[in-house]
């Protein structure tokens, strides 16, 4: 016994010396001093209710992470298992492993029990495939995908609204549903579309009436007869002859008279309309020039004074544009377009009386509207042309009426009828064409009224003159070829 405490007091000295000759080299000189792990690791600070502040770490389902301790692991805490687990593999060092969607928390202990380290963890989706597909397929772009929950949150930036919208399809087949993905995407540079519509139709009409009317009176006695054969002309719904008329009597008694009524017309009529408007890719513009004219809609009648007054309401006429573009690729376009352009026309106009008194009667007439429309859904690049819509119509009428029987006769069944002839032919054609384009200088755009400058009042009474020929004050007109003044010609 004696020796052993005599051994024990041996080793106390001495590793008493070896400590404070330790110490005091240290003490010379800090840079002797040995690193442990503490010394590296951010040491966690401690929570008012004694609890070490949990470190957050982000895991796919399926992914693991590999966590060294300062010290050895004596008991692991996992809250819920189901959603991530634990695995100690040796005495400082434990692998985290995702298994479902969710939140959770890991608290390592030592064998005093104390808490060495705590993690929150959420376990998310595994995202790394689609990051390299978004990387791949849209290599303009600087888009990130993070999950949320049961969804996925996509940030950055798109080239263009396309890109944009691949990326958000993309991640909505991934999360299950559009619903799932919130799209934070920041479009750099969002193009424009100037859209140039021409609408352009010529319309010939044709007409040719002729006809024979005869009225005769026929004496027996004391017996008058009387023939009357008018003869309409139909085709178009009503009479236009107006004034044609050659009239010839033969005999007095009895008397025979006849009238010839003639009308040949030709007309053509060109409508050329050009809508110009500028939208941002993505979103959708309307253009409008035109006019409203008013509409009878009924009568409203005051019970007390039983004063009847019209209703009127109104209704639109002229050139409308409507259409959203997207740029889908550089220099390729798809368009949603609307166009209308529809005017005053008395062809199928009808007309309203109202008696006044019992010696007068207030008409009104009401026009028809032509209207020529087209929408549809086409792709075109930019700075080509596309005919949108076409159309040739040609239509003939013809309409003989006269008197039964005697009006089939092969030469005198001319004077018992009368010939209505009427031709139409349309062509029409809507022509679009798209160009992306840049905001430009002030100085680079012109105005219709540029330079326009009022007449004098020796020109304009003297010599008739509404406008003054003119040129922009400071701007260099291009070189050209002109003979005589230019500027606003007047007929």
């Amino acid at each position: 016994m004696k020796c052993r405490a005599d051994l024990t007091t041996m080793r106390t000295s001495a590793f008493r010396a070896l400590s404070f000759s330790a110490a005091f080299a240290l003490t010379l000189n800090p840079l002797l001093t040995p690193v442990i792990a503490a010394d590296y690791r951010p040491v966690a600070q401690v929570a008012a209710d004694g609890q070490m502040n949990a470190r957050f770490l982000s895991l796919g389902i399926g992914k693991s992470i590999v966590i060294d301790l300062p010290r050895d692991i004596k008991d692991v805490l996992v809250a819920d298992p189901k959603i991530a687990n634990a695995v100690v593999r040796s005495a400082q060092r434990a692998y985290i492993i995702g298994a479902a969607i969710g939140q959770t928390n890991i608290v390592f202990f030592d064998s005093a029990g104390q808490q060495i380290a705590a993690y929150d963890i959420a376990v998310k989706r595994d995202l790394n495939g689609v990051r390299a597909a978004l990387k791949q397929l849209l290599p303009n772009s600087d888009i990130q995908i993070d999950g949320l929950g049961d969804g996925v949150v996509l940030t950055g930036s798109a080239a263009n609204p396309l890109e944009a919208q691949q990326a958000n399809d993309l991640a909505a087949r991934l999360a299950g549903g559009a619903d799932k993905v919130v799209n934070s995407i920041i479009v750099r540079g969002r193009d424009q579309v100037m859209l140039k519509v021409t609408v352009a139709e010529v319309a010939r009409t044709i007409v040719k009436q002729l006809g024979i009317d005869l009225t005769a009176n026929l004496n027996y006695g004391t017996s008058v007869v009387s023939f009357t054969n008018s003869n309409p002309f139909t085709a178009l719904g009503r009479n236009l002859v107006d004034g044609n008329n050659l009239t010839t009597k033969f005999g007095s008694t009895p008397s025979v008279q006849a009238t010839l009524r003639a009308m040949e017309t030709a007309g053509v009529i060109r409508t050329l309309a050009e809508p110009n408007l500028t939208a941002i890719s993505g979103e959708s513009a309307t253009f409008i020039a035109g006019g409203e004219f008013p509409v009878p809609a009924g009568y409203a009648c005051d019970p007390t004074t039983h004063v009847c007054t019209t209703q009127i309401s109104f209704k639109k006429f002229g050139i409308s544009l409507n259409f959203t573009p997207v740029v889908l690729s550089e220099g390729k376009i798809s368009l949603r377009v609307m166009t209308e352009v529809s005017e005053l026309s008395n062809e199928n106009a009808i007309t309203l009386s109202q008696a006044v008194t019992s010696n007068s009667v207030n008409s009104l007439t009401v026009p028809s509207i032509k209207t020529r429309r087209a929408e549809t859904s086409l792709e075109i690049p930019s700075g080509g042309a596309m005919a949108m819509a076409g159309l040739i119509q040609q239509q003939t009428k013809q309409a003989v009426s006269g008197l039964p029987g005697l009006m089939q006769l092969p030469v005198l069944g001319t004077l018992f009828r009368s010939r209505d002839f009427v031709n139409n032919a349309t062509e029409l054609v809507v022509i679009v064409t798209p160009y992306v384009v840049r905001a430009t200088a002030p100085k680079d755009l012109s105005r219709p009224d540029d330079g326009f400058a009022a007449p004098a009042d020796p020109q304009a009474e003297l010599l008739g003159n509404i406008n003054r020929i003119y040129g922009v004050p400071g701007r260099t007109e291009p070189a050209k070829n002109y003979r005589g003044t230019y500027g606003f010609i007047t007929d």
